[in-house]
């Protein structure tokens, strides 16, 4: 009797340790927002300045030169399956936004620079696409992992932030409220 007693309460500690574990794992993979870090408050954005995918000096980007505009930095890797699903979101900001002077950049993170090259060949990208290669951007923004986007304003302040793909309709409604203010 007494063994068996301590079987079942060794029961319920496993059933209940299994039970909280599957409940944070659901939360954390359906309330991604959730976990997120708080708002902004429209800090200044961590510059940067890193060389091109291309590895041609041209391409090097400048957070600092790209003051005045909205700028949209998308952490993103060839092997992300998340950024896929989003690129064809990016591609259409892009070209709907770039001659409102708003720039997308794209920052690859922890990547093969060849698979990283092949992925842009392919997916269509045409906006900059630069190379974080020591992580140092990814970690002065926070990055929690890829795809992360930032829309930086016209002042060089963070305002949004989001955690996994992006989608047209939201980015869009956001760059446009940006516009809508005016720059500096």
């Amino acid at each position: 009797m007494p063994g068996s007693r301590a079987r079942i309460w060794a029961a319920l500690a496993v059933t209940a340790g299994v039970l909280a574990v599957g409940i944070l794992f659901g939360f954390g993979l359906t309330h991604r927002d959730a976990l997120a870090t708080p708002p902004l408050d429209e800090r200044p954005a961590p510059t940067f300045t890193l060389p091109g995918l291309s590895g041609r000096a041209a391409d090097e980007v400048r957070l600092a030169d790209l003051r005045g505009h909205v700028v949209v930095v998308n952490f993103w890797a060839s092997w992300c399956t998340e950024c896929r699903t989003e690129q064809a979101d990016l591609n259409r900001i892009w070209q709907r936004f770039r001659d409102a002077g708003v720039v997308v950049v794209g920052v690859n993170f922890e990547d093969a620079t060849d698979d990283a090259r092949q992925y842009v060949a392919s997916s269509g990208a045409s906006y900059p696409v630069v190379v974080d290669s020591d992580s140092r951007t990814a970690l002065s923004y926070g990055l929690r992992g890829v795809p992360e986007t930032y829309v930086i304003d016209p002042d060089g302040r963070l305002v949004d932030r989001v955690i996994g793909p992006v989608d047209y309709p939201s980015l869009a409604g956001r760059i446009s409220a940006l516009l809508a203010k005016g720059t500096p």
